[in-house]
């Protein structure tokens, strides 16, 4: 099986710009997305999904994740940078997307808002947010 890759968010540009192929999906709750906003990667020519891996205040497990992921028709070929709050979710994520046969999983390791051991996560590091 293929090694998931991590990938600060102060790379991201830049792995963009060499990667058009590339999907971002963010599998945090709807309520992290409303209250402390989005990555907006269609700024930077690719596409964003979300999906939450778990859903609501108490957290459960969204038993339809693979699903939900399957309907979007994402190519096995194309890029899948994975983010959360912190990096934690997202690899649980990409592991379960691994299982479906995607190869080219990229965790985002300081993810959304940031994660002191990794980075300084999406936000902080100036990348587009809604």
């Amino acid at each position: 099986m293929s090694e998931i890759f991590n990938i600060p968010s102060e790379k991201i540009k830049d792995f963009l710009n060499d990667n058009s192929n590339t999907v971002v999906l963010d599998v945090r709750t709807e309520e992290e997305w409303n209250g402390v906003g989005k990555p907006d990667a269609e700024s930077l020519n690719s596409k964003t999904l979300f999906i939450s891996l778990l859903l609501g205040p108490g957290r459960q497990k969204n038993e339809n994740f693979v699903k939900e992921f399957l309907d979007k028709k994402v190519s096995k070929k194309d890029n899948i940078l994975v983010i959360c709050r912190s990096g934690v979710r997202s690899m649980a994520a990409a592991k379960l997307l691994q299982q479906q046969g995607y190869k080219n999983l990229i965790n985002i390791s300081d993810g959304f808002e940031g994660n002191p051991a990794t980075g300084e996560g999406w936000k902080k590091s100036n990348l587009p947010c809604k």
